[in-house]
């Protein structure tokens, strides 16, 4: 179920979150936000979290730079970014402006992963009381996305 916003602050963002609710767009260019109240969201438990014999070489072979919060508008902009087989995104300006303003007030996080200073991968979301709710995540480079997952 959806419905149009008509207009959104950070703080009205935060109470919704807590209510299971997020914004998204329609298209990249669309200028018209809807609210999002899914059935059911995806967790991932950490006590269960299960990370493959080959991501796992990959997490300790030390071919990613991973850091937090370095260039949260970077990381957004590469999840923005449109690549082969997902030629549009959810994310408009609207969006980035939105958890760009989170990130400011310290509830919008991003881990990215680097190689030779590029960034190649990462993801965002935000993060109210012991949940980090992931919004979005892009891999330029095989594996990328998942080793900042590993690392979140």
């Amino acid at each position: 179920m959806s419905r149009r916003i008509a207009e959104i602050t950070a703080e009205l963002m935060l109470r919704a979150y807590r209510h299971g609710l997020f914004p998204m767009a329609e298209t990249r260019r669309g200028d018209r936000l809807f609210w999002l109240d899914p059935e059911r969201r995806g967790i991932l438990p950490l006590d269960r979290f299960h990370l493959s014999r080959r991501l796992r070489r990959t997490v300790l072979s030390d071919s990613f730079e991973v850091d937090a919060d370095r260039d949260f508008a970077a990381t957004i902009a590469g999840c923005a970014t449109a690549v082969p087989g997902r030629e549009d995104t959810w994310i408009n300006p609207q969006i980035e402006r939105l958890f760009s303003e989170l990130h400011r007030l310290g509830h919008a996080h991003s881990v990215e992963c680097r190689q030779n200073g590029t960034l190649v991968g990462g993801l965002y979301g935000v993060a109210i009381g012991g949940a980090f709710f992931g919004e979005s995540m892009f891999s330029f480079v095989t594996d990328a996305s998942k080793v900042a997952l590993v690392h979140l």
